[in-house]
């Protein structure tokens, strides 16, 4: 254990001060994570995001094909709120804090930690991706484009995101619907503008009768979640217009959240409707489908045994949307989703280490 830990938290303080927010590159993250896998075939898969700037995700493997995969990704999220340095890695008390800690650059480096230390003839698979904090675009990159991934047919993929080590068998994922009313900019005193909040403002109110509508009707919940009703999620954003000007452009953004169980179609065709009866532009972004295995399957039984926890569903989702196209996923790793995106970010470094022979041993309990 304390090899691991040493190693686990060196690794994690390593990756915590690159800074890898999803709005730059992760270039220098997927350098410095290449370097620990010497030993391991190793694809890079280099792409452009939607800003054009420079991604690299990375699929390493060392022995034959099977086993398990364990994946996690090397972005972040803006350090909204830190008054600390939020690439410090610094290790107070035993608890390793900054920017990535829990989501995910801990985990990741346990994860790592625990490939590297499995004996040579076991097969073992590496998912590095980036972007899950935004568009998933690494993840589906893999799924879509990777040789080696596809060659290391893994049994199993363990996304190692923070849940405290309890199995999350599935969860939820989203379609985002963006929408965009234009008004005429002028000064709001003269009457001469038209303010584009009253063109958007119809549309809310239909908006707000689908958020009813979820929360109440039981078609639209699955008891296997906590809460068991659908999210739909409102901003509204007027682009920085002041309170003298009538408004040029007001975008509403819907984050629609949903469970295999519920067909989101009738949502998006609610939503659809309503955009076109008052003449806004819509357009709509979908993650893949919802990944939930049964608990009866052989790879959530696994799990749940290294793990000593019954398997459970999360709300929030992960790269297992897109993963899955490649293996059966299960989303179980070390730290708490609670510390995830906020100010104090922090993990204790006994929980990554402790994680490290949980993987191990589920690689050749896999076979």
């Amino acid at each position: 254990m304390t090899d691991h830990l040493t190693a686990v938290a060196a690794l994690a303080r390593e990756l915590i001060a690159i800074d890898s927010r999803s709005f730059v590159s992760n270039l220098a993250v997927a350098e410095r994570v290449e370097a620990e896998l010497a030993g391991f075939e190793i694809e890079r898969i280099d792409y452009k995001d939607g800003n054009g700037v420079a991604k690299r995700a990375l699929v390493a493997h060392r022995g034959p094909p099977g086993g398990l995969a364990l994946s996690g990704h090397m972005d972040t999220v803006p350090d909204t709120g830190w008054k600390d340095d939020p690439w410090s890695g610094r290790i107070e008390a035993g608890v390793l804090h900054g920017l990535g800690s829990a989501d995910m650059k801990g985990p990741v480096a346990a994860a790592i930690v625990a490939a590297k230390a499995i004996p040579n003839g076991v097969p073992i698979t590496l998912l590095i991706t980036t972007d899950e904090e935004t568009t998933k675009a690494g993840a589906r990159e893999i799924a879509q484009r990777s040789k080696l991934a596809k060659a290391a047919a893994p049994r199993g993929i363990l996304v190692v995101e923070p849940t405290r080590m309890v199995p999350m068998r599935g969860h939820r994922v989203h379609v985002q619907f963006t929408v965009t009313a234009t008004g005429v900019q002028a000064h709001s005193s003269t009457g001469q503008g038209r303010n584009a909040n009253w063109a958007l403002a119809p549309f809310l109110v239909d908006m707000k009768a689908i958020y009813e509508m979820l929360r109440a009707d039981p078609k639209y919940h699955d008891a296997a979640y906590e809460p068991p009703f659908s999210d739909f999620n409102l901003i509204v954003d007027n682009h920085g217009a002041a309170v003298n000007v009538t408004v040029p452009k007001a975008t509403a953004i819907i984050k629609f959240r949903y469970s295999a169980k519920i067909d989101p179609t009738p949502i998006q065709r609610m939503v659809r409707e309503a955009a076109k009866l008052y003449g806004l532009t819509l357009s709509e972004a979908r993650e893949g489908d919802p990944p939930e295995l049964p608990e009866s399957h052989p790879f959530v039984q696994l799990c749940s045994r290294v793990s000593g926890s019954a398997p459970r569903v999360a709300p929030y989702g992960t790269d297992a949307s897109m993963l899955q196209a490649l293996a059966p996923c299960v989303i179980m790793g070390p730290g708490d989703i609670g510390k995830a995106h906020t100010p104090d970010e922090c993990v204790p470094v006994a929980e990554l280490a402790a994680a490290v022979p949980v993987f191990m041993n589920m690689t050749t309990e896999i076979l």
